[in-house]
């Protein structure tokens, strides 16, 4: 062989070694990019869902409506404005539109496989790229952690966390060096600027936290970014902070290790599944919880991210559809806006994921119907193929006691379910920073509709002529306070004396709770710290009895005190007033009932001295009669009260509340009937059973360990319900002898 062909075949020989090594580098890329989409659809979950397109109808159909939502938006084209407004303004909301737009428009390229969706992503993410570096801090100085793109890091976060998702899906249709432009202009930037930058909203326990956490390990799982995903799960380390500094929000920077997703888990739930902030914000928090874990499920299975805490997150969403009144709406319990329900967005997200990666319980099938559309992944599908096997059943609510504190000894919420009447409790811990100062305080509802009402927050959510869309200052002067619920205020003054320091510390604590009986549903809770040196103990029962049409609701509140003290005790009762057993006064001109703890907001419409000691009123709402019956004296003042005093910009509704005023008393007893019964036909112009059925209520036995209450029908048939304050273990057998007649069972209570 001569020289040149040696030469010329090592250089084939090196060719051909390196042509080798160029296609198995090739081969490894493009198996790394095979992964993708892996966060919340999956690769394999593509396949199945492509499988089975056109046989699934909740499915397809959510695919029909999404694809047309999508196109529309393609058609009028990007748009990425320099962010200058709050909450309901232009540029916030065209923010918001655009984080779910990229993630319909990943998911579409993926079932799809339309490239046009993919390319609708890109360019609208390389518009953020080439404007995110651009941007000082939001102009808006309301928040104590402002974002870049909208007022607050929290909306940062929820954009993120959705755009992660974008991301996922359209990973494989952009190029290398595109994938590195956004991560190291856009995606990485993002991430530590809600985080590192960002230590007063990302570093602690909060609802703020969960959505930070969630965005940083998202993104941090679509990079394969190991340090994103720590910073997610724990929190930043070797963060050097010299305070607790607290921020405006009620929260606080954590320096003893209690920050991070893990502990946004361990913290606020219950091991019931409760959380601590209340139901509505349970429900927002419930996707970045749901959705990082699913994405942490998919890319990290050595996690059991699912297990932790005893499966608590799959847990909680019973818990929180178990939140909800016959309609599907979640009770107003701290800062809640009423008609939140489980038909939002965030509780579809729950459901589907719930059931998938839980026990695949078919009563959830039947909220996911109702729903009436499913996600478009994994978690979609499997509900839809449930739906379509006809494995759905009811969701079936029952009363409950939900343990409220990471440990479930921080107090909690009851709920009595009786027929049509649900009567909420709540005898829960403080509830962080969306926690109002109502202990012991209730609401009751008929069939889906409020009869005693719990007024929720005073916020216009996202409407930015009303304060940005943001907490109005009546959150804190009125739907916060005391006087604003159904519950004891004392002297005027809140509960903890309406402070956040003082009421986080506390708790009130379960007495019994019962349910086993079906028509007898019980509750009873303590309160010793709300106000120093007085104890409140409520009982409250629904009670189902053939001598009524409906069942009712029986209250007892007790309370023992070292002092004498002014106790006033509302019913925030909605409808129009029928009839009062009473003569009162109106005022010529309304006047406030005080000066400060919400009394400024309460126009005082009419006034009387109690003249009975039984005093009623019965009252219209939704053509269904309501009648109160309650224990008074003749030093008791009764009080018409309507919210609104002190408000001119209308921030408040302006909605009525009677109120039973007892002055200069020590240890007394506030006990109470309401009664739903009959209706009325605005059509046929007639009214059925429209009077109550109760003649009186009496106290026979208040003792420091019972209290027996006798409640007398108009047909003259006398009912005892006897109630243990101490010692109300269902072991012991309690005897008692009371009008020279002995009374003898086990248990909580006693009704007959």
């Amino acid at each position: 062989m001569n020289k040149k062909l040696k030469i010329f075949s090592v250089i084939s020989i090196l060719l051909f070694a390196l042509s080798c090594k160029e296609e198995s580098a090739l081969k490894t890329v493009t198996t790394e990019e095979e992964q993708h989409p892996k966060l919340i659809l999956t690769a394999q979950g593509v396949k199945d869902i492509r499988a089975q397109l056109g046989t699934i109808p909740i499915f397809d159909k959510t695919l029909e409506k999404v694809k047309a939502e999508i196109d529309a938006e393609i058609e009028a084209g990007i748009d990425v404005p320099v962010p200058k407004d709050y909450s309901g303004g232009y540029t916030h909301v065209r923010h918001k539109r655009n984080w779910v737009v990229l993630q319909k428009a990943g998911v579409l390229y993926q079932i799809l496989d339309d490239e046009k969706y993919a390319k609708y992503a890109k360019d609208m993410l390389m518009q953020y790229e080439a404007l995110y570096n651009t941007l000082p801090v939001h102009p808006k100085t309301r928040s104590y952690a402002r974002g870049k793109l909208f007022w607050q890091c929290l909306n940062d976060s929820n954009w993120l966390v959705y755009v992660s998702q974008a991301y996922d899906c359209i990973y494989t249709y952009l190029s290398e060096e595109e994938r590195n432009k956004l991560e190291k202009n856009l995606f990485r930037p993002f991430a530590d600027y809600i985080s590192i930058e960002n230590p007063k909203f990302y570093q602690r326990v909060h609802n703020h936290s969960t959505w930070g956490n969630a965005a940083v390990g998202m993104i941090g799982l679509v990079m394969d970014d190991q340090e994103l995903i720590d910073r997610a799960l724990y929190g930043i380390k070797d963060l050097k902070l010299n305070t607790n500094e607290k921020d405006d929000d009620g929260g606080y920077l954590n320096k003893d290790g209690k920050a991070g997703f893990l502990a946004n888990i361990e913290e606020p739930f219950s091991p019931d599944g409760y959380y601590n902030e209340g139901p509505y914000y349970q429900r927002y928090a419930m996707y970045p919880f749901l959705i990082f874990a699913e994405g942490l499920h998919n890319v990290k299975p050595e996690l059991k991210i699912f297990e932790y805490k005893n499966g608590v997150l799959i847990k909680s969403i019973k818990a929180l559809l178990n939140l909800s009144d016959a309609d599907g709406d979640f009770f107003p319990l701290n800062d809640g806006q009423k008609g939140m329900s489980y038909y939002n967005n965030a509780l579809v997200t729950a459901v589907d994921i719930s059931y998938h990666y839980g026990d695949q319980d078919p009563g959830l099938l039947s909220i996911a119907k109702e729903q009436n559309h499913v996600l478009l992944d994994d978690s979609g599908l499997a509900v839809a193929l449930g739906i379509k096997n006809g494995e759905a059943k009811p969701f079936e609510k029952k009363s409950i006691n939900l343990s409220d504190g990471p440990d479930g000894t921080q107090g909690g919420v009851g709920i009595l379910r009786n027929e049509d009447l649900e009567l909420v409790f709540k005898y829960a811990a403080q509830g962080s920073s969306h926690g109002h100062y109502d202990k012991l305080s209730y609401s009751l509802y008929e069939n889906g509709d409020e009869v005693i009402q719990d007024y929720g927050l005073a916020r216009f959510v996202n409407i930015e002529q009303k304060g940005g869309g943001n907490y109005l200052k009546e959150n804190k002067t009125w739907a916060k306070q005391t006087i604003a619920h159904n519950t004891i205020t004392q002297n005027e003054t809140s509960h903890f004396s309406g402070k956040y320091d003082i009421g986080s510390q506390h708790h009130s604590v379960l007495n019994y709770f019962s349910s086993e009986n079906e028509n007898v549903k019980v509750v009873s809770a303590k309160e010793e710290n709300a106000y120093p040196g007085t104890e409140l103990l409520r009982t409250m029962a629904i009670i189902k009895d053939e001598a009524f049409e409906k069942p009712f609701m029986l209250d007892i509140m007790k309370i023992t005190s070292d002092t004498a003290n002014q106790y006033d005790y509302p019913f925030y009762f909605l409808g129009q007033v029928i009839k009062a057993n009473f003569e009162y006064n109106t005022p010529e001109s309304l006047n406030a009932l005080g000066t400060k703890n919400g009394y400024q907001h309460l126009f005082l419409e009419g006034s009387t001295k109690s003249s009975t000691d039984n005093s009623k009123l019965s009252w219209l709402n939704k053509n269904k009669f309501y009648t109160l019956t309650t224990l008074t004296n003749t030093n008791d003042n009764l009080l018409f009260t309507r919210i609104g005093a002190n408000d001119p910009e209308f921030n408040l509704r302006r909605e009525a509340a009677f109120m039973i005023r007892r002055e200069n008393t020590q240890n007394t007893l506030f006990v109470s009937t309401i009664e739903a019964h009959g209706s009325y036909s605005p059509v046929s112009e007639s009214a059925i059973n429209s009077n109550s059925n109760i003649k009186a209520i009496e106290v026979v036995l208040d003792t420091e360990d019972y209290t027996a209450i006798a409640i007398t029908t108009i047909n003259d048939t006398t009912k005892i319900f006897i109630t243990a304050n101490t010692n109300a273990s269902n072991k012991p057998t309690h005897k008692l002898e009371i009008n020279n007649k002995n009374y003898e069972w086990s248990g909580s209570y006693y009704f007959k």
